[in-house]
């Protein structure tokens, strides 16, 4: 922590090429329970900033204030695309989700979000389950994902949204949005690559899987035939559709130059290391959906899920990924611009109607 405190003296923040006139920067720290967090509240325009709480190992607290900014800001376009009344936030605690995490450290964090008044409202994301936005949820009200607050694990949701975006660029790029002997190269089988696995492999898709962690992969190959590669040469493997579903910054001047396929949708937030990355892909003639409209579906279920209610307007919602994305792709195809430059504005322009 005191790596982050020196990082904040330096004027880094301030300084940082993600900063993007953030709102507000907290860096959170519990002695007790060894939580350290950074929680970022890029906009609140349009609503309440609302975004998961991701737990991950840094290399360097700098990496974990790049992400928690990064992730923040993309929260913002995610919900102002969605159509969501709501604006973008991030929140990163630095610890490993196997061996620190504790009912204790969540709740510790749970007080500092309700320390912030309800201008962030967090839920799960990378390292974080269900049952601790439970715990977190016994600190403060200001939480989504919880049975309480609607419809739980906004995960499978997530999962649709990005199936119902698949189709949508099969249907762009082959003319056909059944995926009957389509091959998808799937990186990630997190809660929501293996959701998705399961849809794509209901749909008649050929799998390509692969995780960090074995047994996820030992799952998919035997329950959906699939086959096994390592997580490293996912995305450079022989299909359709490459779907990263694990974290960011996975498309860049490495990966992109080795893709082989002619979609990339997948459920992963901040794919593009760099602007420059879409740019690449574009001159690859390989189709980008915008990973902050392609995996909005999550963020959906959170926002509109009420207690007791039933999933059909969330799902409908949900599966409108698909109708935004088929727009974006026909006005890219028309206007000459890439799909993420499509997206960024449909975000702006609501932004700016609301300021």
């Amino acid at each position: 922590m005191n790596a982050i405190l020196k990082t904040v003296s330096s004027g880094a923040v301030f300084d940082h090429p993600e900063f993007h006139d953030h709102e507000n920067v907290v860096f959170a720290r519990d002695a007790e329970t060894g939580l350290s967090a950074i929680i970022a509240v890029h906009d609140t325009a349009l609503g309440p900033a609302l975004g998961g709480c991701r737990m991950w190992t840094y290399a360097h607290p700098g990496e974990a204030l790049t992400d928690a900014l990064r992730l923040s800001r993309g929260m913002t376009y995610k919900n102002a695309v969605a159509g969501l009344p709501l604006g973008g936030g991030k929140a990163v605690i630095l610890a490993d989700p196997k061996t620190a995490k504790t009912p204790a450290l969540m709740e510790a964090f749970g007080r500092h979000v309700a320390r912030l008044s309800g201008t962030y409202i967090t839920a799960e994301d990378v390292g974080v389950s269900p049952a601790d936005m439970e715990a977190v949820a016994r600190q403060t009200e200001h939480v989504r994902g919880t049975h309480a607050t609607g419809l739980g694990d906004p995960s499978p949701y997530t999962a649709l949204g990005v199936f119902a975006g698949i189709k949508a660029a099969a249907r762009h790029v082959f003319g056909s949005d059944d995926l009957r002997g389509r091959s998808v190269s799937l990186q990630g089988l997190g809660n929501v690559g293996r959701a998705l696995a399961r849809h794509l492999h209901e749909a008649g898709a050929r799998l390509i899987v692969s995780d960090i962690h074995a047994p996820a992969v030992e799952r998919a190959v035997a329950a959906y035939g699939a086959t096994a590669v390592s997580p490293g040469e996912a995305h450079a493997v022989t299909a359709d559709i490459f779907a990263p579903c694990a974290l960011g910054a996975g498309l860049n001047s490495k990966t992109i130059p080795e893709l082989k396929a002619r979609i990339v949708a997948g459920a992963a937030n901040n794919q593009l290391h760099s602007p420059q990355d879409g740019a690449e892909l574009a001159a690859r003639q390989i189709l980008y959906a915008p990973d902050y409209v392609i995996n909005a579906g999550g963020v959906i279920s959170i926002a509109l899920a009420k207690p007791g209610m039933d999933d059909g307007l969330v799902r409908e919602k949900t599966l409108a990924i698909g109708d935004t994305l088929t727009e974006i792709f026909s006005r890219s195809g028309t206007e000459g611009r890439r799909p993420e430059q499509i997206a960024d504005e449909m975000a702006q322009e609501r932004l700016t109607q609301h300021v």
